[in-house]
């Protein structure tokens, strides 16, 4: 079997107003992505999917597709797909860096070898270490009253873990936090996620006064430029730490355990693809660190390849710290034939082959963006 054609079909999907997420990197209203298919002589195509919201990513649509189009899909053509590490490795020695371009093709790749086995990707890792994934809500940094409206909602639904997005500002961000906890009531599991939005002084001044609303992880307090920094507010605050946007590599993943700057690493399938994030779980394994799966408000595509992950990956503790496969709550659609097996609190594996997802092509043509 020969790779013949990759396709990107680039699509900008809304979400929905209300509970648009806004952080410490700031927020957005509508989400681009670049969707990859990968067509074979066999008649087996393989999807993927590139985040392109370039304050997350530092990738775009454009960008993403230029080097598929001029440089990797030439590479790639008349390729076994099969080979996923062997066409990784050639991959990363054509581009430096540009993980969400990488990890679309990757994903399409593992989505063709399901299907050639004729297994859920997850059987095809390993096999499933847990019945299913636990996940949580994400409460936006939005005003108080807002905040803790949105959080109520997401407890109707049927959450009991979520986190609050903090790092704007320090008298904002707790009472915010205070607003959400009020209106959640005693039960509900909290966490705060500061996307690297405070200073390493403003991290260790602000976590202390959120002891009193029973917060139990701050996520990415410092920005993601110096391990150090994430080390010191681990150092001086005691809330367990989880590490985010300074996560991309194994490497990263030995250097925070060996600075024990983290408890926690959020891996992420947008990072490079399902290979390079099982990775990182092995070095975290490996140090007794553990970790849980971020987001970057995914489509179906993306999401069905983080529950594969996380449903074949023991260094995923979705127990403890709940997995962020939640964008079924906050895009107005989806881009799939059948919705993905998620409610409020829990996902599940789809029980096709592969990924197990396939495109609604009215739908794609609907968001598509390149219409001619």
């Amino acid at each position: 079997m020969k790779i013949t054609q990759i396709e990107t079909i680039p699509v900008n999907v809304p979400i929905s107003p209300e509970r648009a997420i806004r952080g410490g990197r700031g927020g957005h209203t509508e989400s681009p992505f670049l969707l990859v298919r990968i067509h074979t002589d066999a008649g087996i195509e393989g999807l993927g999917e590139v985040s392109c919201t370039p304050i997350w990513s530092g990738e775009d649509q454009v960008t993403a597709a230029h080097f598929i189009n001029r440089i990797l899909a030439p590479l790639l053509t008349g390729q076994d797909p099969t080979e996923i590490e062997r066409l990784m490795a050639a991959v990363n020695a054509a581009v430096a860096n540009n993980p969400f371009t990488k990890a679309g093709l990757e994903m399409a790749l593992w989505d063709i070898l399901g299907k050639v086995a004729g297994l859920p990707l997850y059987r095809l890792l390993g096999g499933p270490v847990r019945d299913s994934v636990k996940t949580k809500f994400s409460v936006s940094g939005l005003a108080p009253d807002q905040a803790a409206a949105i959080a109520a909602w997401a407890v109707d639904q049927g959450f009991d873990t979520m986190k609050v997005k903090v790092g704007l500002d320090p008298a904002g961000d707790v009472a915010r936090v205070a607003a959400v906890r009020d209106a959640v009531g005693p039960d509900v599991r909290l966490g705060v996620d500061a996307n690297g939005g405070w200073s390493v002084r403003t991290a260790v001044q602000t976590i202390p006064q959120l002891y009193r609303y029973d917060i139990y992880f701050v996520e990415q307090p410092t920005p993601d430029t110096d391990v150090a920094w994430l080390a010191d507010v681990r150092r001086q605050t005691h809330l367990p730490v989880m590490a985010d946007e300074i996560v991309y590599s194994p490497q990263d993943a030995l250097a925070i355990a060996r600075t024990h700057a983290a408890d926690v690493l959020s891996l992420y399938v947008g990072k490079g693809g399902i290979g390079p994030a099982r990775k990182v779980a092995a070095v975290a394994e490996a140090a007794g660190l553990v970790c849980t799966v971020g987001s970057n408000l995914e489509l179906g595509i993306g999401n069905a390849a983080m529950i594969h992950l996380a449903m074949s990956t023991s260094a995923i503790d979705a127990a403890t710290f709940p997995c962020d496969i939640l964008s079924p709550f906050f895009y107005e659609t989806d881009l799939l034939q059948e919705p993905l097996p998620i409610r409020a609190g829990e996902a599940r594996p789809p029980t096709g082959p592969g990924l197990g997802v396939q495109l609604d092509e009215d739908k794609v043509a609907l968001y598509r963006t390149d219409k001619t």
